[in-house]
């Protein structure tokens, strides 16, 4: 995937983030997702995360599936868990519920369709 996880002190961390995006570019092949564990886990979601991935023309993605593929099984070695909920705490915002099932991560939640296609082999 090619992207820099990085977990950060608390919630509110990465909450506050303002990052330099033409800096962010030179740390990883896509991006960067920060991520912290979820201050009050009782609200709903166990981690939060931000995405930022400028190397693809996108300075920060509002709810990123594939990022969740690699938080979850990152939060679920700390906390003990295969099922988890995280939190994309960006301007849109979005919840992902996530386990793990053997090598496989299953994502649950509700999306939005902003493109279909079909690809041609």
């Amino acid at each position: 995937m090619g992207d820099l996880l990085v977990e950060l002190a608390d919630e509110n961390t990465v909450r506050a983030l303002r990052p330099d995006h033409r800096a962010l570019r030179a740390h990883s092949a896509r991006g960067v997702i920060a991520t912290a564990r979820a201050e009050r886990p009782g609200l709903g979601h166990d981690f939060v995360s931000r995405c930022f991935f400028p190397n693809v023309g996108i300075d920060e993605d509002p709810v990123t599936g594939s990022a969740h593929t690699a938080l979850a099984p990152y939060w679920s070695e700390r906390l003990g868990r295969a099922e988890l909920t995280g939190l994309q705490a960006s301007p849109r915002s979005g919840h992902v519920r996530t386990e793990l099932r053997g090598p496989r991560t299953l994502l649950r939640g509700r999306a939005v369709t902003v493109i279909e296609g079909d690809l041609l082999a």
